[in-house]
């Protein structure tokens, strides 16, 4: 898989406009003037159907309330975690090729991560983000994870 084709399903996973054309800088500069709150809803209901707590994972629930209230954007700190929570959601879906065994890798305590979620790891940082990811690429190519 191609570096653009992730760049473009992280666009339509996030409902970007024009998903196709996307761009690594064009999804640059999308999170730095920051996703739609119907990003965050979107993304929800791929890896958290059902749980009220994911997007407060993201953003505070005053923050979001406020967000939605004036119809602002996220912050750019916000998008790029919410990008990043994207990216991971759309390898373990590579990986597992079913959402709800991506799901259960997810939100599941992991012992190479010291019983921590994939997810909340990922959602915190960057580096939490590639820990998982190097998890999921051991499980993609066969190796233990």
């Amino acid at each position: 898989m191609s570096a653009h084709t992730e760049v473009q399903q992280l666009g339509e996973l996030l409902g970007l406009p024009d998903p196709a054309g996307l761009s690594h800088l064009s999804l640059s500069e999308e999170l730095v003037h920051g996703l739609s709150i119907s990003a965050l809803d979107r993304l929800a209901q791929e890896v958290a159907p059902g749980d009220k707590a994911f997007p407060e994972m993201i953003v505070s629930r005053a923050t979001l309330k406020r967000r939605r209230r004036d119809k602002r954007p996220l912050s750019a700190y916000e998008s790029e975690k919410l990008a990043r929570t994207a990216g991971v959601w759309r390898m373990a879906l590579d990986v597992y090729h079913d959402e709800d065994h991506a799901r259960r890798f997810l939100h599941q305590p992991h012992p190479l991560l010291e019983g921590r979620t994939p997810l909340a790891l990922a959602v915190e940082s960057s580096v939490g983000a590639e820990a998982v990811e190097h998890i999921l690429g051991r499980l993609k190519y066969g190796s233990a994870a």
